[in-house]
């Protein structure tokens, strides 16, 4: 492994029924190809050296000596080869047929899995031919050339990058707990399941969120391969189905009801499945001797070692994580605007107000925190005049973003308040004794906190809450200023990132305003990040933007991302980072800001440590009464070492 990667396949071979020889053909066709493309570990379907559906043949001992012998070819055959192959069998274990899965690695057969529980009602009656492993008793067995243990207990095998993977055989992920539960707490990182699924209408979408649910409830990569074309097809068809999860996300699947041989191929993340079990202590206290799990009957069986070979990220990584993909993007944006309002909501019922005071500047930021209280008050039937927009031009303001926040006030019915802060800040700057053409953070600072006391001392004379508008991007770099904008008594946005808000405004400009409201939402996704402390231009424009000065922030929302998801390093976020954002930013750029990130992320958690109150939404948040409790004089030295030697 490689960055916590590792690279798997899962395979469908056409097969013929009763044929071992033509099924070795095949599956020695798809082993050599997996073996090229640096596949770790290949997965076949159920019982593929004979093919599932033989029935009563199973009973012939020429068939059994005929697959045994091609396991002996198999093995020859992958002698020089890296790859680990598991591929389904009948193997007799004293007076027992059981249906067994072999794992094959340089020539040397490293172990066999008996299937656990058999169906037997409507098509199925393997208990006919086949024995369960809840009938076998340890019993070391020849086969093939090679001393085996064939066991009922639960076996684990070790790559020598570190994978841990178990295996399941097809019903066994169908039962009310599967072995691969057990596994899975023994520290599984990866099943892989040879299965024998027939095609009917409907199952084969019930089967895919069958194992979505299982990698996602056991926090596996889940490997999954069903027997396709050339099985008989007697009363069943057979499609053929590959698919490759990780932790409950699709990766890879193949197309069915062909009639060539298939294979799929994938990079799961072990790095990514672990740090989720570290994190959910319902998973590690499954793990507990009480919970009926007996996870010291464990077997661990180590594989061969592999030839080391260069790595390379061969998977798609979005460059902005935060974001839905298209086809639940109306149900994300609905759920975040929802969790918003009912957050809300639920502080004004309890502090018996009908009055919300927030800053309206025209930017993203304030136009997402509106919307949200117009939600808020909809739902409530409240009177929308009792969301009081205060607009507070100042010595930056221009004319596009106070005109835009005038213009979508009334359009939203709220009511408009204006307040230059301008002699305010004036006179503050004479008391403390500071130079006006002095554009340094006293500057910009008395300007924030100028507007912040403007909102509290409102909201004390009408009555009401400050609704905060900062967002979870600037709270990660610490781009608020301290008691000023940083300060509210309900920050709607504190668990939305800058990326994520974008998106949702322009959302709303498409699904929820219409005419000119939408336009004006859209003229605000297309406007500049900025503060607008610093005068404009000589055109009027924007003069300071925050992504000159701190960064583009589709790269700070992609390092949050991981560093507090999965705690990443530094230099894994680089690498996937290079990756998401190839042919857009120069790996130089990106090392720059990465280390800007940490930089501003470890001296600015003081900011974070006195948060006012505001909803999670996503599966991250930087609240230190929830996602993220850090020191605020903790060092970044560490991380900031290994961002300089990248």
């Amino acid at each position: 492994m490689e960055y916590g990667f590792i690279k798997v396949a899962s395979a469908v071979p056409v097969v013929k029924v009763s044929d071992c020889e033509y099924n070795l053909t095949q599956i020695e066709s798809l082993i050599e190809k997996a073996e090229a493309d640096g596949v770790e570990i290949v997965v076949f379907p159920e019982l593929c050296i004979t093919a599932y559906t033989c029935q009563d043949l199973f009973h012939q001992q020429l068939l059994i000596d005929s697959c045994e012998h091609a396991m002996v070819a198999l093995l020859d055959f992958t002698r020089k080869m890296d790859v680990i192959a598991i591929v389904g069998l009948p193997v007799v274990v004293g007076d027992l047929l059981l249906n067994c899965a072999a794992v094959v690695q340089s020539g040397k057969l490293l172990g066999l899995v008996p299937k656990v529980y058999l169906p037997n009602y409507s098509e199925f009656y393997e208990k006919r031919w086949f024995a369960s492993a809840q009938d076998l008793r340890p019993r070391e067995i020849r086969y093939a050339g090679n001393l085996v243990t064939v066991t009922a207990d639960p076996q684990l095998f070790r790559t020598s990058g570190g994978a841990l993977f178990g295996i399941e055989i097809c019903e066994d992920v169908w039962a009310p707990t599967p072995p691969s539960n057990v596994m899975a707490l023994a520290g599984a990182d990866l099943i892989f399941n040879l299965s024998a699924s027939d095609e009917l209408i409907g199952k084969h979408g019930y089967l895919k969120s069958l194992v979505a649910q299982q990698s996602a409830r056991t926090a596996t990569g889940y490997i999954y391969s069903s027997c396709g074309f050339g099985e008989s097809t007697q009363d069943v068809v057979y499609g053929g189905s590959a698919l490759i999860y990780e932790n409950g996300s699709l990766l890879a699947e193949t197309e069915r009801f062909v009639l060539d041989s298939q294979m799929i191929v994938a990079q799961i993340d072990i790095e990514l499945l672990r740090a989720n079990r570290r994190r959910n202590t319902t998973f590690v206290n499954a793990q507990r001797p009480d919970a009926n799990v007996h996870l010291s009957e464990i077997i661990v069986r180590p594989c061969q070692p592999a030839t080391s070979r260069e790595f390379k990220l061969e998977r798609t990584i979005s460059h902005l994580p935060f974001i839905p993909s298209d086809d639940q993007r109306q149900e994300t944006c609905e759920t975040i605007f929802n969790i918003q309002a009912m957050g809300l909501v639920k502080r004004m019922l309890h502090t018996h107000t009908q009055k919300v005071i927030l800053g309206i500047s025209g930017g993203l930021d304030s136009t997402l925190a509106l919307l949200a209280c117009v939600r808020a008050f909809d739902k409530l039937g409240y009177e929308r005049s009792g969301i009081i927009g205060v607009t507070m031009p100042g010595f930056g303001t221009t004319d596009r973003t106070y005109n835009n926040a005038l213009k979508l006030m009334g359009h939203l019915g709220v009511t408009i308040k204006e307040i230059n802060i301008a002699k305010s800040v004036l006179q503050h700057f004479e008391d403390i004794g500071h130079d006006p053409e002095k554009h340094d953070v006293a500057y910009e600072n008395a300007q924030a906190r100028e507007r912040t006391q403007i909102l509290m001392d409102l909201t004390n004379e009408l009555g009401g809450l400050v609704v905060g508008t900062g967002d979870m991007s600037e709270l990660a770099l610490g781009w608020a200023t301290y008691n000023g904008d940083h300060m509210s008594m309900y920050g709607v946005n504190a668990g939305i990132p800058k990326t994520l808000i974008r998106y949702l405004v322009r959302y709303a400009a498409t699904n929820w305003l219409e005419g000119e409201a939408a336009a004006i939402l859209q003229d605000i996704v297309d406007t500049p990040i900025s503060p607008e402390l610093i005068p404009a231009d000589k055109q009027g424009n924007i003069q300071q933007k925050t992504e000159d000065l701190v960064g583009p922030y589709e790269l700070h929302d992609f390092f949050l991302f991981y560093v507090l998801r999965y705690g990443f390093s530094p230099r894994k976020i680089y690498m996937l980072a290079c990756k998401a954002f190839e042919g857009q930013y120069e790996n130089e750029i990106i090392k720059s800001w990465l280390t800007t990130f940490y930089r501003r992320f470890f001296a600015q958690q003081f900011k974070r440590s006195c948060l006012p109150d505001g909803p999670k939404v996503g599966s991250i948040s930087l609240s230190p009464r929830g996602d993220w409790r850090m020191p605020s004089d903790a060092v970044g030295a560490l991380w900031l070492q290994q961002c300089e030697a990248l």
